[in-house]
């Protein structure tokens, strides 16, 4: 599922689902208890595919985050409980995301944080992010390629190495028999010339 269709809405926990969509609002379902109401412009939601995280550089979409702790918990659930002090708190997410600006993240971030990538986990919706998999595949094309080039070369020297021997093999004329004629040729125009003198 794309968390494009997972919102956050101000003021409720949780997490919900987009089931349809009307002119004036969107159908969601909470994905703890299955309840759907209608959500209005008015109720400031987001969609997680929209949410960032800030850090001392460029912000993080907060899927790569998701992925990041995914694979740190090693596909399980999170080590840590949301309801932590707020140090344990810093210190684990520290260990997800090293440069998190502790200044603008705050611990009730991470506490969201931590409770939707658990909600996410049940419902067997956290996302490897297209980045990752594109650099994978970037990553098999360049190998392919290069072990084509090299097939190429090798090939190529193969060829040229035949060619060689191919004309290291070829008979060699032999001229001497048709100098030696050639003289002889001569000697007798020579010869039959002085005669006739």
């Amino acid at each position: 599922m794309d968390l494009s269709e997972i919102l956050t809405i101000s003021g409720k926990s949780g997490l919900y689902k987009i089931i349809s969509k009307t002119q004036s609002s969107l159908i969601a379902e909470s994905l703890e208890d299955g309840k759907r109401f209608p959500v209005f412009a008015s109720n400031r939601s987001s969609t997680l595919e929209d949410i960032t995280i800030f850090t001392k550089d460029e912000d993080i979409p907060l899927k790569e985050v998701l992925w990041k702790i995914h694979e740190y918990e090693e596909g399980k659930k999170s080590g840590i409980d949301y309801k932590a002090d707020e140090e344990s708190l810093k210190n684990y997410f520290e260990k997800i995301v090293p440069d998190f600006d502790k200044e603008k993240v705050y611990p009730s971030d991470i506490k969201k944080v931590i409770r939707w990538y658990n909600i996410l986990l049940q419902h067997n919706i956290i996302i490897k992010p297209e980045k990752e998999e594109k650099e994978g595949e970037d990553k098999k094309e360049k190998g392919t390629d290069t072990d084509t080039k090299d097939q190429k070369t090798r090939q190529d020297k193969t060829a040229k190495t035949k060619a060689k021997q191919k004309e290291k093999l070829k008979p060699v004329k032999d001229t001497t028999k048709q100098t030696d004629s050639a003289t002889l040729q001569k000697s007798k125009t020579k010869n039959i010339k002085t005669k006739k003198v």
